[in-house]
């Protein structure tokens, strides 16, 4: 009896634990909730608004990326235009008219190498190798040279018996001083110093450049593209989605120091110290520097963006802005521009 008073629980020591292990209320449960909530709302949002500032970042760097590496490509096959090699370039006659870009004649080639670039100011007068995807009032740019490497070298491509090589004879007393021609149909026996060794050939080279309306891939989407001559006909890539516009100026040196007097848009239209005949081929064959300006966009829209800027791409034969915009669409744009020196045709004037 004594060992069973000894282990009773008080009843107030009942009530206090009952009242311990009572639940929330359903006022306080409801205002948990609604606290709960409330946070939730605040971290989604936060990472709605996180998401869509990477997606925007990740636009603008891709937008980025697409206009350095267009600007550059253009650029380093510039820098290229007119390289033939151990060819004397200097002593060939300019063409008294402009070559065909796209002919698959030989004989055009060989007259067509004093003009290392050609150009079509907002895609005026383009040859008809051009496709019909091209887009309207933007420029169209040609570049003739070889590559800087023999063909069978060590890194360089063997010779495809259908494609175009230019060999250079380097013996004193050689039958011809260059072939051109496609591989299979021309004798490449031109010799070295010794006169008897067979000269390396090097792969003749077309490049067109220009914008399309089309990807290639069936995407609407405004694309850099480069039409590659390869002996026959030309052969249609894609380069850089995102391209809008190109507009290219081109430096004229007129007094043959390798270094530019002026600049134009249409060197086919300029004319310069008073030239009466050839004016055009004349011009181009000058041109020791290009300004090369794209506008570039966003493949996506911005949510809640709109394009109401206005963008200027140098200056027309005429020397005036040229400028686009504003599009009033939901594309964020953005003008690259690069001056680049055309290397070989300069530099073989300025050495003395």
């Amino acid at each position: 009896m004594h060992n069973a008073l000894k282990n009773r629980v008080p009843v107030r020591s009942i009530c206090r634990d009952i009242r311990s292990q009572r639940g929330f209320s359903l006022i306080e449960l409801m205002i948990s909730i609604t606290l709960g909530m409330i946070v939730l709302a605040g971290l989604a949002g936060i990472y709605a608004n996180t998401s869509t500032a990477r997606t925007e970042l990740e636009r603008r760097s891709q937008q980025i990326d697409n206009a350095r590496y267009a600007v550059e490509v253009l650029s380093e096959d510039l820098q290229l235009a007119g390289y033939y090699g151990e060819l004397s370039v200097s002593a060939l006659a300019v063409p008294n008219a402009l070559p065909d870009p796209c002919s698959n004649d030989p004989a055009i080639w060989a007259s067509a190498i004093p003009v290392h670039v050609q150009g079509y100011d907002n895609g005026s007068g383009v040859p008809a190798c051009l496709p019909a995807s091209l887009k309207a009032v933007t420029d169209v740019v040609s570049i003739r040279r070889v590559r800087t490497c023999i063909a069978g070298a060590a890194g360089c491509d063997a010779i495809v018996p259908a494609e175009p090589y230019l060999q250079v004879a380097l013996c004193s007393t050689p039958p011809a001083p260059y072939r051109l021609g496609i591989a299979s149909a021309t004798a490449l026996t031109l010799t070295t110093k010794d006169c008897a060794a067979i000269a390396g050939v090097r792969r003749y080279v077309v490049n067109f450049y220009f914008i399309s309306t089309d990807n290639g891939a069936g995407g609407n989407v405004p694309t850099l593209k480069k039409l590659e001559f390869n002996g026959d006909t030309f052969t249609e890539s894609a380069l850089v989605e995102g391209i809008e516009q190109l507009q290219i100026e081109y430096g004229i040196d007129t007094d043959g120091d390798g270094a530019p007097d002026a600049y134009t848009s249409d060197p086919t239209t300029a004319v310069y110290g008073g030239c009466a005949v050839n004016c055009a081929t004349v011009n181009w064959a000058n041109v020791v520097t290009a300004k090369v300006h794209v506008l570039a966009r966003t493949l996506e829209k911005s949510a809640g963006y709109t394009d109401t800027k206005t963008y200027t791409l140098g200056a027309d034969a005429a020397g005036t802005p040229v400028t686009v915009g504003p599009f009033n669409d939901g594309y964020r744009r953005h003008v690259y521009s690069a001056a680049v020196r055309l290397m070989n045709p300069s530099g073989r004037r300025d050495t003395p």
